[in-house]
């Protein structure tokens, strides 16, 4: 496992970080925090989380997050097969050793799991700590030199953050010429993680946020009957109050997930979408993106 300090750099002002004690200090901004031994680089000025609250916390997070048996995971949600796919193009397409950030890397998203133990080395960091991050970081301010990961993973993530265009707007910059990205977003569910809960894009949305990026594919990452699912059980939870009950309910109705598909229709009623690609020196013209649109041709 590599040291991270070459690259590390203040949220603040954006300078070199040296060690001082236990932690990373900024000879302009000072020392930072440390939680469970690792570093916590978030400019919480700036910042949604609130030192205070996170100190509190001892850096857990600020959502209760129950832990749900894979198995049972795997049973009623299916498999993300878009994730699958690209985890298994970026370990072909990246050398030994290639390192990778994942932000939002609290918890290993569906799918990822052959990033993880292979030959690449993954940086994960997210807004609380756990085995599988390596620091504390806010996305919107990526504690990174520019150029400094071979690619980057963010799954389930930017519909969490205030502002998704910036954050990718950092995601470009720590990444090397060339770099890759995955991503894979909400469009069709309700809201999830409470107050931490913000932003929908639609296929079209998705590829505009990363126009700076070249596609190598884009597409559903789940389809209209995952979406359905999502549907039926906030309905529930709405009309009785009871998020138990709406998730119990719809336990028998997961052969709806059998029906998601890859096709136009599904773009246009997809539970989410994703986008892989590279790093670009060039970018997506406005004009271009109505040449980009995967779903129906037609509302009729």
């Amino acid at each position: 496992m590599r040291d991270l300090l070459p690259i590390l750099r203040c949220p603040t002002c954006g300078g070199a970080l040296g060690r001082e004690s236990e932690t990373y200090a900024c000879a302009a901004c000072g020392p930072f925090l440390t939680t469970g031994g690792q570093p916590v680089l978030v400019d919480f000025e700036r910042s949604i989380l609130e030192r205070e609250g996170f100190v509190a916390r001892a850096g857990a997070s600020p959502i209760p997050r129950r832990g749900v048996p894979a198995a049972l995971k795997r049973i009623f949600k299916g498999r993300n097969a878009a994730a699958e796919r690209t985890a298994g193009a970026m370990n072909a397409r990246l050398p030994k050793d290639a390192l990778v950030l994942v932000v939002g890397g609290g918890a290993v998203g569906s799918g990822a799991e052959e990033l993880y133990g292979g030959h690449l080395e993954l940086v994960g960091l997210d807004i609380y700590a756990t085995p599988n991050t390596r620091l504390v970081a806010d996305a919107h301010d990526l504690p990174f030199a520019d150029e400094s990961f071979d690619a980057v993973w963010v799954q389930a993530v930017l519909e969490h953050v205030l502002d998704p265009a910036r954050v990718v707007s950092e995601i470009w910059r720590v990444l090397k010429p060339g770099g890759l990205v995955f991503a894979d977003t909400p469009f069709m569910q309700q809201v999830h993680e409470g107050g931490y809960d913000f932003t929908r894009f639609t296929n079209s949305g998705h590829r505009w946020l990363f126009r700076r990026f070249e596609e190598i594919e884009s597409g559903v990452s789940g389809g209209a009957g995952s979406a359905l699912l999502w549907s039926i059980r906030y309905f529930i939870r709405a009309v009785t109050g009871s998020p138990r009950l709406g998730a119990v309910a719809v336990v028998p109705l997961f052969w709806l997930r059998f029906f998601d598909g890859r096709s136009r229709a599904h773009a246009d009623a997809a539970s989410g979408v994703f986008f892989f690609g590279r790093k670009s020196a060039e970018s997506l013209a406005p004009a271009d993106i109505l040449q980009f649109y995967h779903g129906s041709r037609s509302d009729r």
